[in-house]
């Protein structure tokens, strides 16, 4: 009696997942953002989610979750119902924090399930217009003929200025000191005020620092130039092979959440990112818009963890 009972719900439960899948959505979405409200992931979530709450006709409630690195936040979601109701705006920590910390409440592939990548965020090398350089070649020249002598800024150990660092010295074999502050401001202050000599940073941060000449900017570091820095150089075209250091955004769901919900965020999610005030608003934060399938982010997550994991080990980074 007991497995006819159990067989009947499950069979039952299988029946409605449908019903509930063409209903979704019938309550407002909480969007779970990792970090403090402010930063470029709580901004881009805003610009997104108000658009999804009029393709999807229920309210995107943004949730700000900080702390850990991401961490707090990646965990709440991966615990949370897989009902379609809360979601996820990840980004790179969830393809660094793997490799970076010893032991996490989560897997960041068997946690989640992709709904759509939205936005890769170019950062850009700038370097204190003291420094005696004006190109990237001139800048690893200069590096190598004064080994340890200069110093790269970030916002913490693991952040992706400082693994962008790291990248530079394995792709150019030039010895620089990681210098990790408590957030990016604090860097960029002593870049400005010439106490480290350059940094990998987002252009939007870097760019009011950059148009008052302030920062002098070397190359971005993606394989397309900028909008906003249409005469800055590719690392590529710098002469810098093999070398992609950006950041990136995307929207996830908890594991297990019905197929036809997850499809109906993603064509939901894709949709937003093709209206053209929310193209353009992205594009002027200095992000490439994406929007793609579920297959599609799941396997750019793949390989993003193993290049962060190949990157990570080969510098001894270790949180605990």
């Amino acid at each position: 009696m007991r497995k006819m009972i159990c067989a009947l719900g499950a069979s039952l439960f299988l029946f409605a997942a449908p019903v509930h899948a063409a209903d979704y959505p019938t309550q407002p979405i909480k969007l779970v953002v990792p970090f403090a409200p402010g930063g470029s992931v709580d901004t881009v979530s805003r610009i997104v989610g108000q658009e999804l709450t009029k393709e999807l006709g229920q309210s995107i409630v943004v949730e700000n979750r900080a702390g850990a690195g991401g961490n707090i936040g990646f965990e709440a979601v991966a615990a949370a119902a897989p009902d379609g109701y809360t979601l996820l705006m990840a980004s790179s920590p969830l393809a660094v924090n793997v490799s970076l910390y010893k032991k996490l409440g989560y897997d960041p592939v068997k946690s989640f399930a992709p709904i759509s990548l939205v936005a890769l965020q170019p950062n850009v090398l700038v370097v204190n217009p003291e420094l005696p350089v004006k190109s990237v070649a001139e800048l690893i020249a200069y590096a190598k003929a004064n080994p340890g002598k200069l110093n790269f800024g970030s916002s913490g150990l693991g952040a992706s200025q400082h693994l962008a660092g790291e990248l530079f010295k394995r792709r150019t074999g030039v010895d620089m000191v990681h210098v990790a502050y408590r957030g990016g401001g604090p860097a960029m202050t002593d870049l400005v005020a010439g106490r480290i000599q350059l940094m990998f940073e987002t252009i939007p941060s870097a760019m009011p620092y950059i148009s008052s000449g302030q920062l002098l900017p070397l190359a971005v570091t993606v394989d397309k130039r900028s909008a906003q820095l249409p005469d800055v150089p590719t690392m590529a075209e710098a002469g810098v092979t093999d070398f992609v250091a950006r950041g990136w955004l995307g929207m996830a769901a908890p594991a297990g959440t019905p197929q036809p919900i997850i499809d109906k965020l993603n064509a939901a999610v894709v949709k937003a990112l093709a209206e053209p005030a929310v193209a353009k608003r992205l594009t002027e934060l200095g992000l490439v818009v994406q929007g793609t399938s579920p297959a599609e982010f799941a396997s750019f997550l793949d390989s993003e963890i193993a290049s962060f994991h190949t990157l990570i080990t080969e510098a001894h980074i270790t949180l605990n």
